[in-house]
């Protein structure tokens, strides 16, 4: 198998993950938070630890139980989103955001209301910076998509940032596709709630993620419910995490969430990265050598480690479906999610092919998935017969 779907998750852990998540089970099984006995408090313990992690790897200071724990990236924006705008606000997004944004900004639109306005984009994955400005201006909030899960593009989240400061605009960070991939704190960016998921670069398991709040910020929680403490009053305690942590936690989640993150600081996210990007140039410059394939996402070096792709001949589907039968290369095709984003490279009606790298990629699934698409898309070998199974 030659997995290039890190982008969709990580279907690659780390041994010490599964160990972890299978440790847990076996040995604590008791949830945080739900008891005083020495298997809840060693449950808290694992939680408390891989908030410290998380808060270290995506520099964000102070306690870190503003890191309020959630299923994956989709629930942490929800949470910030309709927890954040009131009737009558302004929220501003951009192009690259993924569903997990638009969806519930337009659900918003309708049912709140508030008012939606997209900042004009490229292809390139270039924002209009005096049209956001004027965006700005009067709005509650402003959507970043860190990275872009198309184009694999970065935006200028500390420049964003500071616009939206002059204009007292809160800043929401979508870290769903740069959490465990890029360096850096994205509080002195400029975040004001950054929401992640754990199953991508973060390397933890699906159901998986959260979100973090700077100090001072409050919001109405998504939900409601049992927190573990505080139990008398009716309403969700003031205090956070709990404040958005309603109901019992993926406690075995969170165990190798945190293994996951300790394989990150161990091995080192920067070194990590340069590998992923030195096999994204490689794949990138051999996919635009195969006649009648069209390479649509920008160079980005220091971005995403993704390459998306389309096929003169071949539609993206039947592309990711031979690829994976017949020369065990497992990439995504469709809109990812992402139609803003397809809208502008031309995608939007056929979709595209996604073929995305991640800790355990290698130079042989990069060098396999460039001879596949040659052999089934190239005009050079469209009949070729692709090689026995590994």
């Amino acid at each position: 198998m030659h997995y290039m779907d890190y982008a969709a998750t990580s279907a690659v852990r780390p041994r010490p993950v599964i160990d972890a998540v299978t440790h847990f089970l076996e040995e604590v099984g008791a949830s945080p938070g739900r008891g005083g006995y020495g298997l809840s408090v060693e449950s808290a313990r694992i939680a408390f630890r891989c908030r410290r992690a998380l808060a270290r790897i995506m520099g964000l200071p102070g306690d870190p139980g503003r890191i309020a724990f959630m299923l994956n990236a989709t629930h942490a924006l929800n949470t910030a989103l309709h927890g954040t705008l009131q009737p009558g606000d302004r929220v501003v997004i951009t192009p690259f955001d993924h569903n997990a944004v638009l969806r519930p900004v337009h659900a918003l639109s309708i049912n709140c209301p508030v008012e939606v306005r997209m900042a004009p984009g490229d292809a390139q994955g270039n924002l209009d910076m005096e049209a956001l400005a004027q965006l700005l201006d009067g709005a509650r909030l402003l959507v970043i998509n860190a990275v872009s899960n198309v184009l694999g593009t970065r935006l200028p989240l500390a420049q964003m940032a500071a616009l939206a400061r002059e204009s007292g605009t809160l800043v929401l960070v979508d870290a769903a596709q740069s959490a465990g991939h890029q360096e850096g704190s994205l509080a002195e960016d400029g975040a004001d709630m950054v929401a992640f998921t754990g199953h991508k670069g973060l390397l933890g398991p699906q159901g998986t993620g959260g979100l973090w709040v700077r100090p001072g910020l409050d919001m109405n929680p998504l939900l409601c419910g049992g927190t573990g403490g505080d139990s008398a009053r009716r309403e969700m305690p003031p205090a956070f995490p709990d404040r958005l942590e309603a109901g019992t936690p993926n406690a075995p989640g969170i165990a190798g969430l945190l293994a996951g993150c300790q394989f990150l600081l161990d091995e080192g996210i920067s070194t990590i990265h340069a590998r992923e990007m030195t096999l994204k140039a490689r794949l990138r410059d051999g996919l635009e050598q195969v006649p009648g394939i069209r390479v649509l996402s920008p160079p980005a070096p220091d971005g995403g480690a993704l390459v998306t792709l389309v096929s003169e001949s071949v539609d993206p589907a039947d592309l990711a479906r031979r690829l994976d039968s017949e020369w065990g290369v497992l990439g995504r095709s469709g809109l990812h999610c992402a139609p803003e984003a397809h809208r502008l490279l031309g995608s939007a009606e056929s979709g595209a092919l996604r073929l995305s790298l991640g800790w355990a990629s290698t130079t042989e699934d990069v060098d396999r998935a460039i001879r596949g698409v040659d052999a089934i898309a190239g005009r050079r070998a469209l009949n070729v017969s692709p090689p026995a199974a590994p």
